[in-house]
């Protein structure tokens, strides 16, 4: 008997909650696998899909969104021997399981701490409450691979923007493996999208879109395709979260800066009663 030939997998692109290959066909190969490389129409693919699903994602209550990403955890703590395998250290993978944990938890007490009452001169109620920017684009750090990935992943979910994430060129494994977790976690679909491929090719893309409303440059490492990319936003007035230093350090306390920079606040006045 002959022996098994083993199937060989093509990782795909993750656009609306499905895996599709890239709509040019091409692929490229990477950490020793076949990847998808996705070209501007796929970027743009993602945004309709990221579109389609903000006004779901923004209408759910913020205790149904931490539960989706408690859930995202659990998933991937079954899965973790799956990303050692892929090479990511077993101290990341923990890192990122406890990484949407803590964001988990953020969902129905960020509104507490950014929003609130204001004290004003009059007979009325004044009062601020965060709402989501809408579709955020986003450029994941090149290392760590998972935790990176996670760290800007979730806190622009949680409060309820949808994200089309670029995912880093050399090391796209794990983002498309996060992407099988995400599929089996009760993320509604749209809400998580992940390109592969080079960052010149989708990213100038998303951050001239005018359906994008924000765009975080994390993982964008080169000073002059940064500044290019601001001058792209800027065209419709993007939200942007500018790259993160050389040595930030990913296992640090998050804080709560990337979940504030990535809302609005709606202010509404209401008179009291006589």
């Amino acid at each position: 008997m002959s022996e098994r030939v083993a199937v060989r997998k093509t990782y795909k692109l993750f656009i609306g909650g499905k895996f599709p290959r890239s709509e040019s066909g091409r692929s490229y190969l990477v950490q020793s696998a076949n990847v998808s490389l996705a070209s501007r129409k796929d970027a743009r693919d993602a945004v309709v899909a990221a579109r389609a699903a903000v006004k779901g994602w923004a209408g759910a209550t913020a205790y149904n969104r931490g539960q989706i990403l408690y859930r995202v955890a659990e998933m991937l703590e079954g899965r973790r021997e799956q990303f050692v395998a892929l090479g990511v250290p077993a101290d990341e993978v923990d890192a990122a399981i406890d990484r949407w944990v803590w964001y988990a938890g953020w969902s129905d007490k960020l509104a507490q701490v950014y929003g609130g009452a204001n004290p004003v001169a009059g007979p009325y109620f004044n009062l601020s409450a965060p709402e989501p920017t809408g579709v955020v684009a986003v450029v994941a750090p090149e290392e760590p691979a998972l935790l990176g990935l996670v760290s800007v992943i979730a806190p622009a979910i949680v409060t309820g923007n949808t994200v089309v994430v670029a995912a880093s060129p050399a090391a796209p494994l794990a983002a498309v493996t996060l992407a099988e977790v995400l599929a089996t976690s009760d993320l509604p679909g749209g809400v998580v999208n992940i390109l592969t491929g080079r960052l010149t090719e989708t990213v100038p893309t998303l951050a001239a879109h005018m359906d994008v409303n924000a765009i975080d440059l994390t993982g964008v490492a080169a000073a002059e395709l940064a500044a290019d990319l601001e001058i792209k936003a800027a065209e419709n007035l993007k939200r942007v979260l500018r790259p993160a230093p050389a040595d930030h350090d990913w296992y640090a306390d998050p804080g709560i800066t990337r979940m504030t920079t990535l809302l609005e606040t709606k202010t509404v006045w209401h008179p009291k009663g006589v």
